[in-house]
């Protein structure tokens, strides 16, 4: 009996999920069912979502170098055709964690409040 194939993640979000919830928002807007209050609350609530998933577009990079992907294999992700967008990133993330797993742990203490 052959082993099933390991599933590939997934991104938690989509774009085509975003626009589809920005469309049924900005017809609530338009059909005065949102005050000023609530959008202000989605704001932050997208702002901090954003913020999450710049953290773990980070992870995903230390990740996929760590796992043998290289800086051209990266590039076309970051929109950029040469490897200076993600090598200028990597170096960032390095200066404050060497792999993913230090990067998970620091999103963690986040998280907690540390």
């Amino acid at each position: 009996m052959s082993e099933p194939e390991p599933a590939h993640p997934r991104a938690p979000v989509t774009a085509a999920d975003v626009l589809s919830w920005l469309e049924d928002t900005a017809e609530a807007v338009r059909y005065g069912q949102l005050s000023a209050d609530d959008l202000i609350t989605v704001l932050g609530e997208l702002r901090r979502a954003s913020a999450a998933c710049a953290d773990a577009s980070d992870w995903a990079l230390l990740a996929a170098r760590e796992q043998g992907a290289s800086l051209r294999q990266i590039a076309p992700v970051f929109g950029k055709g040469y490897v200076r967008a993600p090598a200028a990133r990597l170096e960032k993330l390095h200066r404050q964690a060497l792999n993913s797993q230090q990067w998970l742990e620091i999103l963690r203490q986040r998280a907690d409040g540390v």
